[in-house]
């Protein structure tokens, strides 16, 4: 029965589709009001813990990233976000859906993403204006520093 009901909510919860576990500290970066309030909320009923926010000053296990296209440089937010994880840990990049004020292009995406370090390991609908894109250091550029 337990199976069953896990099952149902890693349909039901959208932060479980995320990879979200309890106990994770998750540092939000690019919080504004458009961003969707439901995944907030979903990731802090999973994890058991509140989005840590810009001026968080530990390690958190992952990063969720809300990037418009007139935020400036994703590049440059990309480069920010990894330097507050551990290598390997998940970066979650929040975009507008294609259509959407704000939309970033998959191909600006995967740019950036390699310039900054990192590989796009998965796209995720992540709610229902919100594209997500899972990003990860690679283990080649992990074994590379420090």
């Amino acid at each position: 029965m337990s199976a069953t009901a896990d099952h149902a909510e890693e349909r039901t919860n959208p932060a479980s589709r995320l990879g979200f576990e309890p106990g994770q500290v998750v540092q939000e970066l690019g919080y504004d009001e458009d961003c969707d309030q439901e995944l907030r909320e979903a990731i802090e009923e999973l994890t058991g813990e509140e989005l840590a926010d810009e001026d968080y000053d530990d390690v958190p296990d992952a990063v969720l990233l809300w990037f418009r296209e007139e935020d400036g440089d994703l590049t440059d937010a990309l480069v920010d976000a990894t330097s507050t994880v551990d290598p390997g840990a998940p970066i979650w990049l929040m975009t507008p859906k294609t259509g959407r004020d704000g939309h970033v292009e998959p191909s600006e995406i995967g740019e950036a993403a390699q310039t900054a370090g990192l590989a796009q390991t998965s796209s995720v609908n992540a709610a229902k204006d919100w594209t997500g894109s899972r990003l990860v250091t690679p283990k080649a550029a992990k074994a590379g520093k420090r």
